[in-house]
């Protein structure tokens, strides 16, 4: 392939690397009318934060019902949605024809049972990440769902359906970062991630996260995103996963790990992934780089950067010096170029636009049950290699794919 028509095949023709038309027409489209009746089970944090979303676009949902098992977070929830209906058992909620749909964001331990419960009721589901606690409960609920045509079930893997992470998954499908190798992932913190309990009986239930019963911990709380984007730009799934982590700085008898690394190898696409995370450290934050022969893509949540390789980067300037009459590109000083500019909304305001979308028009969305499981089954084995310290393999057993 030429410069020239490699370049413009990557898109990159105007300043920057923008083509927001067609990645916002592509991820918001026109959707039926009719507004969908929905219901949250589980109002902490998350579940507060999509009423929030919700409330964004009136002219799609109408919160009908909310459901916690904890007084405090239902009595939050009644002031962010004063015409829902209060529940404290998600199975009254389930009986309400009302409800059309519902969104399931209680402790992971939860997902498969709630969600088995929500189908047979059936409603469509919203379901937050990870899917499912386990390998086991993945490959059930996708069994559910094939039984299952007139419901849908869509994933909270939210950068699915963001401008920025759908360019770039573009990006990489062009081929423009040439044959990707590397890829390089962290999620860091310093903080306990502990909240306050005034009743130390609700200890394990507020501080869920920090549990085995109920958690998967900081693979599945924060790194299971940037896995379900790996897997979908790369349209791959994990092939050997060796982990480690420990509980070596918060000493206050937590049972998750507060400190992880895992390798992940992708042997059909030559790539080695480094996952990673801590809760005693921030400098680097939210680290996200994809490394390849002709470029390297580092991104942020909202922000992303393009650096060449020499080669490429000839080719772009040559370009721009009058073969296509394109804008000037901006460089940084690191040598680097924006991916997108202008402000972005919340990755769930274009995740629940979709799920509004395909309850509408029952299709397939692009955060699925089979995609979900693919990426709950990877860190299922990240936690399990870190606890038995073995090398975990993927097996046949787990290649679930959409009929």
């Amino acid at each position: 392939m030429s410069r020239r028509n490699f370049l413009k095949q990557a898109g990159l023709t105007t300043g920057g690397l923008l083509f927001q038309h067609s990645v916002l027409k592509a991820v918001t489209p026109i959707f039926a009318a009719d507004k969908i009746n929905i219901a949250v089970i589980g109002c902490g944090d998350r579940g507060n934060g999509l009423i929030h979303v919700l409330h964004e676009l009136p002219e799609l949902y109408r919160v009908k019902a909310i459901c916690d098992v904890l007084d405090f977070r239902l009595e939050k929830a009644k002031k962010l949605a004063p015409e829902a209906t209060p529940y404290k058992d998600y199975r009254k909620l389930l009986e309400q024809k009302g409800v059309d749909a519902v969104i399931i964001s209680v402790p992971l331990n939860g997902h498969f049972q709630i969600s088995k419960d929500a189908l047979q009721a059936g409603k469509h589901i919203y379901l937050e990440k990870t899917m499912t606690y386990n390998r086991q409960e993945a490959i059930e609920l996708v069994n559910l769902m094939r039984n299952k045509p007139k419901q849908i079930l869509q994933v909270g893997h939210q950068y699915r359906y963001t401008p920025l992470y759908y360019k770039v998954k573009e990006m990489i499908g062009s081929g423009y970062l040439g044959q990707v190798t590397n890829i390089d992932c962290r999620w860091d913190r310093n903080g306990t991630w502990r909240r306050p309990v005034h009743d130390p009986a609700l200890e394990r239930q507020i501080n869920w996260r920090m549990y085995t019963e109920y958690s998967g911990g900081l693979p599945a709380e924060l790194l299971s995103h940037q896995i379900d984007f790996v897997n979908w730009a790369f349209d791959t799934h994990v092939d050997e996963v060796q982990g480690t982590g420990g509980v070596d700085f918060y000493k206050d008898g937590r049972e998750t790990c507060d400190n992880v690394q895992s390798i992940l190898r992708f042997n059909k696409a030559g790539m080695i992934g480094s996952f990673g995370a801590t809760c005693a450290n921030r400098h680097d934050g939210y680290l996200f780089k994809f490394r390849g022969s002709k470029g390297t893509v580092s991104l942020l949540m909202d922000e992303g950067i393009y650096y060449p390789e020499e080669e490429t980067r000839k080719a772009m300037q040559e370009t721009v010096d009058g073969v296509t009459g394109a804008t000037k590109i901006t460089w940084n000083k690191d040598g680097g170029t924006p991916i997108l500019t202008g402000p972005l909304k919340d990755g769930s305001w274009y995740a629940m636009k979709d799920f509004h979308q395909c309850v509408s028009t029952l299709q397939l969305p692009s955060s699925n049950v089979y995609t979900g499981a693919r990426t709950a089954i990877t860190v299922d084995m990240i936690n399990t290699a870190i606890t038995n310290q073995t090398l975990e393999s993927w097996k046949p057993a787990y290649d679930l794919v959409a009929p």
